[in-house]
C-alpha cells in the first residue's frame, strides 16, 4: 500500500485543474501538464485532489506515489515555485548576468556560460547563484549543470556547490620525516 499515494492534495483557490488523459495546473506563475499513466485514476472533490490505482499490479503500485508527488509538485510549483541556491568559492571565482545568459568565471582559460532555458530564472548576488522556475525538475536539472562545471575539489573545496552542501575535504600529503631517506 502506498501511503504517499494515498496522501490528499489541498488544492489552492488560485488554482485551476483540468483532469483528462493529461493533468494541466493553472496558477498565478503559470501552467504545467503531466500525461496520467494507464492504471491511475485522478478524482476530485471541492478543493482536495484524490489520486487511486485501478489494479493491482506491480506497475501500477510503483507509478501510484510517484504521479502524487508528481501532481503536489505541480500544485506547489504554480503557487509558489521553486528555487536552489548555488555558492562559488574560490580566489576569483564570479558569475553575472549577460541577458538571458549565465556567464562564470571559473578558473578556465575561457568563461562558461549557460544559457537560460525557457521557465527559468537566474539571479546574482555576490558569490550566490539562484535558480528558479515553477518546474521542480527543470529548476533541479539547470542546478545540477551548473554545478558540473566546476564540482567541488576534493582537496581545497573549490568549485561550485549548493548552498548549505557540506564538501568533506581529503588530507593533503605530508612529507615524513626520514621516510624514502637511506643513512
Amino acid at each position: 500500500m502506498s501511503r504517499i499515494g494515498n496522501k490528499v492534495i489541498i488544492i489552492p483557490e488560485n488554482v485551476q485543474i483540468e483532469i483528462g488523459q493529461r493533468i494541466v495546473v493553472k496558477g498565478p506563475l503559470g501552467e504545467l501538464s503531466l500525461k496520467v499513466p494507464s492504471g491511475i485514476r485522478v478524482e476530485k472533490k471541492d478543493s482536495e485532489l484524490f489520486v487511486s490505482r485501478g489494479n493491482e499490479s506491480k506497475e501500477a503500485k510503483s507509478l501510484h506515489g510517484l504521479t502524487r508527488s508528481l501532481i503536489a509538485n505541480m500544485v506547489q510549483g504554480v503557487t509558489d515555485g521553486f528555487k536552489k541556491t548555488l555558492e562559488l568559492r574560490g580566489i576569483g571565482f564570479r558569475a553575472n548576468l549577460s541577458g538571458q545568459k549565465l556567464v562564470m568565471s571559473l578558473g578556465f582559460s575561457h568563461p562558461v556560460e549557460i544559457e537560460q532555458p525557457d521557465g527559468i530564472t537566474f539571479a546574482v548576488s555576490g558569490n550566490k547563484i539562484t535558480v528558479s522556475g515553477i518546474d521542480k525538475e527543470l529548476v533541479g536539472r539547470v542546478a545540477a549543470q551548473i554545478r558540473s562545471t566546476k564540482p567541488p575539489d576534493a582537496y581545497k573545496g573549490k568549485g561550485v556547490r549548493y548552498e548549505g552542501e557540506v564538501v568533506h575535504l581529503k588530507p593533503g600529503k605530508t612529507a615524513k620525516a626520514g621516510v624514502g631517506a637511506t643513512n
